[in-house]
């Protein structure tokens, strides 16, 4: 995939395209206040391009100057100044994690990394007017670490519980549609579900297809939650999370209405399109040693999107970590089982699912709709990184009609 070239070369930062992605993704959080346009300007400019290590420490930079100010502000007593400043660190230091596999001792780097936005990020938490509840959501014999935002106001509110994907922190989704979703009187609740930064970093725990048994837990605590009201509960579910979402849906029918950003019917689709001819063949042919060192011999520039990827499905080598995705599908016969309203988001240049929520939606046979962001609205790319406004304002519409929250006419 080339998202280097999403909506022309006068929005182009690097020409390596993973790079020129993630740019555009954090520009895009300006919109909710989790990234300042000057500051990611200045840290990308002196960024070499390509350079994983560059952006690692580039980023690290910047975030450390910016937590500083914050630590300095919240220590002088300005609250309101030192938390805007911590939800900035706390992203940029996530802009940091995302490329860790493709730096000199990862592991290291990942802890030291993910250890400073979760500092910056509960500190940033802890500021709110309304601090967010930590959650510990029963799970497989342990627990699953979450947040619970209430809404402002007295009485039972509708819910939306919130899904994220493959490599996304938990401030990818609050600030932005998570506090957005307050502001109109929602409850929200968001959590790491297994292969997911907490349950993945500090716990070990990889990702699992069968995700109706991640989201029954979570609605099973949220409904324990002072304020839920249960019959208006609904579901966000981003990226990778727009395979895991249809997938609960399919056997968790508790929930009013969904949006699905974007729509994946077939996850290993984004793993083979990283793959060349020989490479497929090897697969395709069983051949496990061999498909193995091929990769292994590949340069590490480009080995680390196998790394990358590979990390939360917790297999021992890439040929089973790629068998092991192909199990993750939304089948006609699960999309069949779909009750609940759905809207799926399908935007120009998806660069990872391209033409799948279109299929996603062919599937599901309920109450759907198939929404379209194009590029001339500023919206192509996957899950929409630089149009936030335009599409909060497409899914609150959506979830708002379902859940009684439509102003009266």
């Amino acid at each position: 995939m080339n998202m280097g070239t999403e909506t022309g070369t006068r929005s182009d930062f690097f020409t390596d395209a993973r790079m020129n992605g993630m740019t555009r993704a954090m520009l895009g959080r300006v919109y909710t206040g989790a990234a300042d346009t000057g500051e990611t300007l200045t840290t990308v400019d002196r960024i070499a391009d390509g350079d994983l290590e560059s952006w690692a420490a580039e980023w690290e930079a910047t975030a450390d100057r910016v937590a500083a100010i914050g630590d300095d502000c919240v220590a002088r007593g300005h609250r309101f100044s030192g938390r805007a400043a911590l939800l900035r660190a706390a992203t940029y230091y996530a802009a940091c994690v995302l490329v860790v596999d493709g730096c000199k001792e990862p592991e290291a780097l990942r802890t030291r990394m993910f250890a400073a936005y979760r500092r910056c990020w509960e500190q940033y938490l802890g500021l709110l007017d309304n601090p967010p509840e930590p959650l510990d959501i029963p799970y497989d014999g342990g627990t699953m670490p979450g947040w619970f935002f209430a809404a402002p106001g007295e009485g039972v509110k509708p819910t939306l519980v919130m899904v994220n994907g493959a490599d996304g922190a938990a401030s990818y989704l609050w600030p932005g549609y998570g506090s957005e979703a307050t502001l109109r009187g929602y409850n929200v609740v968001i959590f790491d579900g297994p292969g997911q930064q907490r349950m993945l970093f500090e716990r070990g725990v990889p990702f699992r297809p069968d995700w109706e048994n991640v989201v029954t837990p979570v609605v099973d605590a949220t409904l324990g939650l002072p304020g839920v009201d249960p019959e208006r509960l609904a579901l966000y579910a981003v990226s990778q999370g727009g395979y895991w979402a249809p997938r609960a849906l399919a056997f968790e029918h508790r929930f009013a209405a969904a949006v699905i950003d974007d729509g994946v019917v077939k996850v290993a689709e984004a793993w083979h399109a990283m793959l060349s001819p020989e490479l497929r063949e090897l697969l395709d042919s069983g051949e496990r040693d061999a498909f193995n060192a091929a990769i292994e011999a590949l340069p590490p520039r480009v080995r680390w999107m196998f790394d990358w990827r590979a990390n939360p499905y917790g297999r021992a080598t890439y040929y089973d970590t790629f068998v092991e995705a192909a199990r993750y599908e939304i089948t006609a016969e699960l999309a069949a089982r779909i009750t609940t309203p759905v809207l799926i988001a399908d935007p120009d240049q998806e660069g990872y699912f391209a033409g799948q929520p279109k299929r996603l939606f062919d599937m599901i046979p309920g109450k759907k709709e198939h929404v379209r962001f194009t590029e001339a609205e500023g919206a192509a790319g996957h899950c929409e990184p630089m149009a936030r406004s335009l599409a909060a304002q497409r899914f609150f519409d959506f979830l708002d009609d379902h859940v009684g929250l439509t102003a009266a006419h």
